[in-house]
């Protein structure tokens, strides 16, 4: 199962990954766009969390035990075959049981849109593997590791 990990001691706290997530998870796949003239605005999946000199990007943890997907009363939140929490956003129905049932918190309402907005590790859409965040986090803060089930 793929993780997305950070790095504390080199994460500078830009806030880079958020932007990246955000344009990613846009219509646009525009930054500016995305930011300016999208309505409603999308959500980013993964927040930076700072306190002091400390900052992480923080995002779904891909738990072992999902509380969130025990969680989920309309199957949007769900295993996929590879044992990686996947999310079927056309089955939400905004009910936020797994962003109370996460015990990290890594789940982002998108008030909006009345729906979850959760980490996909954003496909594949370089052809690399990497998702938005960590592809463009300018100090290598965040990567992308392959785990056995």
């Amino acid at each position: 199962m793929k993780r997305v990990y950070v790095d504390p001691d080199v994460c500078m706290g830009c806030g880079l990954c958020e932007v990246y997530c955000l344009t990613q998870h846009s219509r646009s796949l525009d930054i500016l766009k995305a930011y300016r003239q999208e309505k409603p605005r999308p959500v980013a999946r993964i927040r930076v969390e700072r306190h002091g000199n400390t900052a992480f990007g923080f995002q779904c943890r891909q738990c072992s035990e999902p509380l969130c997907v025990y969680a989920c009363v309309s199957g949007a939140t769900f295993l996929d075959d590879h044992g990686q929490v996947a999310f079927d956003e056309s089955r939400c129905i905004g009910c936020w049981t797994c962003v109370l049932a996460c015990p990290y918190g890594a789940i982002a309402r998108d008030d909006a849109r009345e729906r979850v907005a959760r980490c996909d590790l954003c496909g594949d859409p370089q052809g690399d593997g990497l998702p938005a965040c960590v592809r463009n986090c300018p100090n290598e803060a965040l990567s992308v590791r392959e785990e056995a089930v």
